[in-house]
C-alpha cells in the first residue's frame, strides 16, 4: 500500500478548504457588481503562477481599492484561504 507524498496531502487539504470557502461565500461574491466567476486554483503573483492554492475571484476589470465601496471590496482571505482576484473580462456564450 502506497501513501501520498506529504506535499500532495497538504495540497489536497488546501484544495478542499478552498472549495469549502467558495461554497460558503459564493452567493455574496457573485452578488458583487464586478465579479463574473469563481474558481479554485493556484494563485498568481507578479504574472507568475505560484504553488499556493487560492479561491479565484474573476472580475471584469481590476479596480483600485479607492474606486470601490467597502461593501464591494473582496477580502484578501476567506476562511483562512487566500483570495486571488484575476481580471478576466466578461464571459460570453456563443449562440
Amino acid at each position: 500500500m502506497s501513501e501520498n507524498p506529504p506535499n500532495q496531502d497538504k495540497q489536497s487539504a488546501a484544495l478542499e478548504q478552498a472549495r469549502s470557502a467558495m461554497q460558503t461565500h459564493r452567493a455574496h461574491l457573485l452578488y458583487l457588481p464586478n465579479v463574473v466567476g469563481l474558481g479554485v486554483g493556484f494563485r498568481q503573483q507578479a504574472c507568475k503562477w505560484t504553488e499556493s492554492v487560492a479561491l479565484i475571484v474573476m472580475v471584469k476589470q481590476k479596480l483600485p481599492l479607492e474606486a470601490l465601496s467597502a461593501e464591494e471590496r473582496i477580502p484578501p482571505e476567506l476562511d483562512g484561504v487566500p483570495v486571488d482576484v484575476q481580471e478576466t473580462g466578461i464571459f460570453y456564450s456563443p449562440g
